[in-house]
């Protein structure tokens, strides 16, 4: 019976050949991923514009900028442990394609939307309808082995963010398209009447697009799903009847049963979730912050940049991490282990924390000159590519600290609930801080980077309980009840 300290291989063994890829599944799942990084992120660029337009004083703007943010996060929170459950239960496919409808249904309404309570409905249906992150991970776990998960994690990002630029891009470029291009839309009076339904429409319509490329050429990483049919006659997996639901019985007698969900909460996904909750807050703290500080004026403690600067900066960041992703961390993680590699990432937060005060230190002094305030910025995006490393790991660690091969899903449905409130509450509680910081000059401007310090510090130490191999999952026998 392995325990949790149980190597992945004896240390008599030859090192296991590497399983190839299921490459063509592999990159539909990447292509599934896509969607979500691109709605979520297109309506940044103009949501202050849009809040204004709606009467909002200058003031209170960012206020509720903030909130539309977090609602997706908040909402996605309280719904995203319900969807990785059904998943274990009816398969992966139906609930990721429940996911892209959902994404596609929630963005025409957002670009429809005229008053701020249709925003806010808009947003919240982006959060609870999509519970797909959660449901990527599971189907990651179940396309991989010990030998390929790390090469696979690597791939991840190029996804994510290549969503995560693609979304600015279509929201700055196709909002208010009348005004912009009034040779092409001028005269269209719908698009006049709503000026950002088109930037909302595309990401939209994409998420349709995929979800037809999902149901048609994905295949179920679930084995002997319970069929939806007997779900939706109120039947669950213990008292399928009827002719229908025969085959749906005998499948089900085939299989190990999802845990309870007070025995999915183990040691091991505590330790697990708690890593992945502490290094989403930090660096949904450090995302949020450092538009912040790039614009704030020099004189009040940031660089005075504008957003084509703040965007270029944060495009060629995301850019950069893809690329290095796929060529260094399979390698990194190889070399020096998952604990290493996990610790490793997050140690890079102390030099980007640090460097915030000190680089807004050298642009109120002319001594320094620009080019030491561009080398310490491009430290800055040297160090958060090695923090990317560190959610690849605790990847690994969650897939694998699943009790059993049937609650993978929930696994990751916990973990991702707890992260998902993590970065709801991360943005507005980083800004306020940064803002009452630099207001009040605590610590003469520093108290914003020492407490996101200590954070780390506290994720640093909960690295350290993490074991030096993964966990092994448990596999039951077939038939086996609990």
């Amino acid at each position: 019976m392995p325990t949790e300290t149980s190597p992945l291989l004896s240390k008599h063994q030859p090192p296991l050949k590497r399983t190839p890829l299921p490459w063509f599944q592999f990159s539909i799942v990447m292509v599934m991923q896509l969607a979500e990084p691109v709605t979520s992120s297109v309506i940044y660029p103009f949501a202050p514009d849009l809040i204004r337009r709606l009467g909002t004083p200058e003031e209170n703007v960012g206020h509720y900028v903030g909130i539309l943010q977090s609602l997706f996060f908040f909402t996605q929170s309280l719904t995203v442990l319900h969807w990785s459950r059904l998943s274990d239960l009816i398969g992966r496919k139906p609930v990721i394609l429940s996911g892209l409808c959902g994404l596609s249904l929630s963005m025409y309404c957002f670009g429809l939307s005229k008053t701020f309570w249709g925003l806010v409905i808009s947003r919240c249906l982006n959060g609870a309808l999509n519970g797909n992150i959660g449901v990527m991970k599971s189907i990651l776990a179940e396309l991989t082995d010990a030998t390929n998960v790390a090469q696979a994690v690597s791939w991840f990002p190029i996804s994510w963010n290549t969503g995560a630029m693609l979304g600015p891009i279509i929201g700055g470029f196709l909002s208010r398209p009348a005004e912009r291009f009034p040779d092409l839309f001028g005269s269209n009076a719908f698009l006049i009447e709503y000026p950002y339904f088109l930037a909302c429409a595309v990401p939209a319509s994409f998420s349709l697009l995929v979800f037809f490329i999902a149901a048609t050429y994905f295949k179920e990483t679930l084995k002997n799903p319970l069929p939806i049919s007997c779900l939706l006659r109120g039947e669950d997996e213990d008292g399928l009847k009827g002719s229908g639901c025969e085959d749906g019985r005998r499948k089900a007698s085939k299989r190990p049963k999802p845990l309870p969900f007070r025995k999915v909460l183990t040691k091991r996904v505590v330790l697990a979730g708690s890593a992945y909750a502490f290094l989403s807050l930090i660096d949904i703290c450090y995302t949020a912050v450092q538009p912040t500080f790039l614009s704030t004026p020099i004189p009040y403690g940031g660089l005075g940049w504008t957003p084509s600067q703040i965007g270029r900066l944060l495009s060629i960041r995301a850019i950069i991490n893809a690329v290095f992703q796929v060529c260094f961390f399979s390698r990194v993680h190889d070399t020096i282990g998952s604990k290493n590699t996990f610790l490793l990432g997050v140690s890079a937060f102390f030099p980007i924390f640090t460097l915030f005060k000190i680089i807004n230190l050298a642009a109120l002094d002319p001594a320094w000159g620009q080019g030491w305030v561009n080398g310490m910025l491009a430290i800055q995006v040297l160090c958060s590519l090695i923090v990317s490393m560190s959610y690849g790991t605790v990847m690994i660690y969650i897939n694998s600290s699943a009790p059993n091969t049937r609650s993978i899903g929930a696994t990751n449905g916990v973990c991702q609930m707890i992260v998902s409130i993590m970065r709801g509450i991360g943005p507005a509680a980083g800004n306020s801080l940064f803002s009452l910081t630099l207001q009040r000059g605590y610590l003469d401007g520093w108290l914003v980077y020492v407490v996101f310090l200590v954070f780390t510090v506290v994720t640093t130490w909960i690295g350290t309980l993490l074991p030096e191999k993964v966990w092994v999952i448990e596999e039951e026998e077939e038939g086996h009840e609990e």
